[in-house]
């Protein structure tokens, strides 16, 4: 028996925590009952939670509405007075909100270390290019709406010719292959090891976003994600392996769709409700990795990104098998996660990158401009003080509000034109200049990453605003 939770709030259950203990109790111990069982007895607990204090189904929820009688299940936290020091790469590219945000994150009684990539810019929580360590929890907001939202560039067997010769074709296996927005999906099925997964049985939420993931599968979000064509120059000895000059590469932007935002939502509003902390840093919020709710979003996150990939492999796999070219070599590097890492000799933390890369010793990544400006093939050097991290991009120079009143279509037009770049879909608010200019942020990091190709976008494919 299934219980939505419309119909839980209707009937008096109205925060996330009450709801969600609601539904995983129900579907595993009320397989049987019908729903007008189930609600008198919803009612009924949540009238009187001391006549269920012993029961052993329905225990932990009476106790979520009995804190007289039960042990408080909320934590209260202080900041420390002081932030603790953190590495700041190409700070005078860095606006001081972000710095700010930084610093607070840095207070945090779990936080162990932090840095900040020279693409920063301010954020909700953790600033948009922000890394923070953390003793054994993780931090929702810190990982981000979009979980593991990622570049995947992959190199074909074609010379830069190609994109020429052929770009009426490109052009239309872009409109016909991609699908940018929250609703609907591609015209096809598409298939993937993905939607099999054993993950989507383990909670009620993950149950419930099995469909939107089959119908989301191959597709992208709005705002800056994108697929686009290009040419990319690789270098001699490179991280690819490949023989040094020019190829055309397609370069993708895009996350893990209505999964993850429902993930985020769901987990962040739980986590400060279990986690109190002053309000400056209710963003910061954390589920220790040792609670039932801490493994659920742990489990969770990782399944999103997972599904980030897997819609990344489909559109170079549709792309590809429909303009006939051969794949050579993939790269795909993701932010907006966090990762179990070793911090320092046998010290271990959950790392968060907030729009920001990793970049272990021999690790490659890519690294974008914008849709008119070089984007980067890297190889991250591992350096310890950066968290092993890079950015991933050269970040926004004003916000998508400012850019939408600062410039106009034709603005845009002109300027992709004149750089000889073809735009399908997209808006002002991707306008190249609102973003870093990528040729000083990559100095600012040149002790991060080493280069290893250097992309230029061609055609270029957006949601339409």
């Amino acid at each position: 028996m299934k219980i939505r939770t419309k119909e839980l709030s209707k009937l008096g259950y109205t925060n996330n925590v009450a709801r969600s203990l609601a539904i995983n109790i129900i579907s595993k111990h009320c397989k049987h009952d019908s729903k007008d069982q189930i609600t008198k007895l919803l009612c009924d607990l949540l009238a009187n939670p001391e006549k269920y204090k012993d029961n052993e189904v329905w225990c932990k929820l009476a106790e979520h509405f009995a804190p007289t009688t039960y042990e408080k299940k909320y934590t209260v936290y202080d900041l420390l007075d002081n932030p603790l020091p953190f590495k700041t790469y190409g700070g005078k590219f860095i606006e001081s909100l972000a710095k700010q945000q930084m610093e607070l994150a840095m207070r945090l009684p779990v936080t162990l270390s932090g840095a900040l990539m020279p693409d920063a810019h301010a954020g909700y929580g953790l600033p948009i290019g922000g890394v923070l360590a953390v003793d054994n929890a993780v931090i929702p907001y810190a990982v981000g709406v979009d979980i593991g939202c990622r570049m995947s560039l992959t190199v074909f067997d074609a010379k830069s010719d190609y994109l020429k010769r052929y770009s009426h074709q490109i052009k239309e296996a872009l409109k016909g292959y991609t699908h940018f927005g929250m609703e609907g999906g591609l015209p096809f099925a598409q298939e993937h090891e993905i939607l099999d997964r054993s993950e989507f049985q383990r909670t009620p939420l993950l149950k419930m976003l099995h469909g939107k993931v089959v119908r989301q599968l191959g597709t992208s979000g709005g705002g800056n994600h994108f697929v686009e064509f290009g040419e990319i120059e690789l270098t001699e000895s490179n991280v690819l392996k490949l023989p040094a000059g020019n190829y055309v590469a397609l370069l993708s932007h895009s996350g893990s769709r209505g999964m993850g935002a429902a993930i985020a939502r769901h987990y962040s509003n739980i986590a400060r409700e279990v986690c109190k902390l002053p309000r400056q840093a209710q963003h910061f919020a954390w589920l220790g990795l040792d609670s039932e709710e801490g493994q659920e979003y742990w489990l969770s996150m990782n399944l999103a990104g997972d599904f980030a990939q897997a819609c990344h492999e489909r559109i170079h796999i549709n792309l590809s098998k429909a303009l006939g070219l051969k794949a050579l070599a993939n790269v795909n590097n993701h932010h907006n996660f966090a990762w179990r890492e070793e911090i320092a000799a046998g010290k271990y933390a959950i790392v968060h990158r907030k729009g920001a890369t990793p970049a272990g010793k021999g690790i490659a990544g890519f690294i974008p401009g914008s849709m008119a400006t070089a984007g980067y093939l890297v190889c991250g050097k591992g350096v310890s003080e950066s968290l092993n991290s890079a950015s991933h991009g050269a970040g926004r120079a004003m916000s998508r509000q400012k850019a939408k009143e600062q410039f106009t279509q034709s603005a845009l037009k002109k300027l992709l034109s004149q750089q000889g770049v073809t735009l399908i879909g997209g808006s002002v608010e991707e306008m190249p200049l609102a973003y870093k200019d990528i040729d000083r942020v990559m100095p600012a990091q040149e002790a991060l990453v080493d280069i290893h190709g250097r992309f230029m976008p061609k055609i270029v494919r957006m949601n339409k605003e």
